[in-house]
């Protein structure tokens, strides 16, 4: 069962050692996260969703209690927890031919590719798996045309590549691929 929403195209990574072309899927129109989701983010929406399915079950039994104030709060406690797991498999990096797309947790900003100048993998202190806690990593940034740093785009040490340094690499290799297909050229002053 193919399930898009957890990545791009895995053949087409699969398919190609080399990564002499910058965009692998056939449309660019649509929003694409250019690497898979890692072990830490499925595993925690993993559990997650077990619990949902729990907090289902009670929702059910509940119900045939009969008890129509418990049932919709269970409901509710449920239906927030399947939507957690959700947005935390949904949360990301996402490219399209429209632009550069970082979904968080608690909300999503897009910016065109004509506002940004460059993409580049830096050293500095980064979140460790999005807690408080700091380590020395790499992170994958992006400038803006007006000089305005935008957030963050990838760390080595969030959910999605800890532990796996090959995966950031590539991950890091295929955004700045597609910034420098789409992203106009900065002026020369």
């Amino acid at each position: 069962m193919p399930l898009p929403f957890l990545t791009a195209s895995d053949s087409a990574f699969d398919a190609h050692d080399e990564f002499d072309a910058a965009l692998p899927h056939a449309d660019h129109d649509q929003w694409r996260r250019p690497y898979r989701p890692g072990p830490w983010r499925v595993a925690a929406a993993a559990l997650l969703l077990l619990l949902g399915s729990f907090m289902l079950l009670a929702t059910v039994i509940v119900a045939f209690a009969g008890a129509l104030t418990g049932t919709l709060v269970c409901l509710g406690a449920a239906l927030l927890v399947v939507g957690s797991a959700l947005r935390m498999l949904r949360a990301g990096v996402w490219v399209s031919r429209a632009g550069l797309r970082r979904v968080s947790f608690f909300g999503t900003r897009t910016v065109a590719w004509s506002e940004v100048t460059e993409i580049r993998t830096v050293q500095q202190p980064v979140r460790w798996l999005g807690l408080p806690r700091t380590v020395q990593g790499q992170a994958l940034t992006a400038a803006g045309r007006s000089g305005s740093a935008l957030p963050v785009l990838l760390t080595d040490h969030n959910a999605d590549f800890l532990s796996r340094t090959e995966a950031f690499d590539r991950a890091a290799d295929t955004l700045e691929a597609w910034a420098a297909e789409y992203a106009p050229a900065p002026a020369e002053a």
